[in-house]
């Protein structure tokens, strides 16, 4: 009986060290994103063969090459901005476990050339009205590039015109510097003028 109480016990504390290793690992890897593909959620890679991309889904950053390096960002690029990512297919990487998914990229490419189409997906959520997520996301970022442009342009003015006030306040100082050294001279030369006068009449007095 004893034994039979050990095995249960056992079995329970087995279950509950994988079931806390699930959850880690969904906590890990992140949510994927509305047009992922529904079935996926242990994954972190897709690779988009239409725009020769990979998607992070922990970073929800998109991995391309920019024609000089790959590089990770949260939108695709331009030229991709009304690309439809809910009806694009996704190639779900669930054997790749590293950080740079496009050391493989060549072998993608030749496998899944453009236009590539494989099992049936239906997306995790549906598509939203108003356009698609990359164009929205596109715009939303070019939004924020432009405000944060804008408010380097703003604080450039600002820093412009407080070294304009500096200047002025630096001009006014030295303008009222220069008053103060005429009016200075003026007053010694008066007095100078003044003494000269008495010493004149005192040689005259004396002759």
């Amino acid at each position: 009986m004893k034994t039979f109480k050990f095995i249960v016990v056992g079995m329970f504390l087995f279950f509950a060290v994988v079931a806390k290793a699930q959850i880690s690992v969904h906590v890990d890897l992140g949510s994927p994103p509305q047009w992922g593909p529904s079935g996926y959620s242990d994954v972190r890679y897709y690779y988009l063969p239409d725009v020769e991309a990979y998607y992070d889904v922990p970073s929800s950053m998109f991995i391309y090459f920019n024609g000089v390096s790959w590089v990770r960002r949260a939108y695709l690029p331009s030229r991709y901005r009304d690309y439809d990512l809910y009806s694009g297919y996704k190639v779900v990487m669930s054997d790749y476990r590293g950080n740079t998914p496009y050391s493989h990229f060549r072998e993608h490419k030749r496998q899944y050339t453009k236009g590539y189409r494989g099992e049936e997906q239906h997306s995790i959520g549906r598509r939203p009205e108003g356009g698609n997520y990359n164009d929205r996301n596109y715009s939303r970022s070019r939004y924020n590039q432009r405000y944060n442009r804008d408010n380097q342009g703003y604080n450039r003015d600002n820093q412009r015109y407080g070294r304009d006030n500096q200047r002025q306040r630096y001009n006014r100082d030295n303008q009222g510097y220069s008053r103060d050294d005429r009016q200075g001279d003026r007053r010694g030369n008066d007095r100078y003028k003044g003494k000269g006068k008495d010493r004149g009449k005192g040689d005259n007095r004396n002759r």
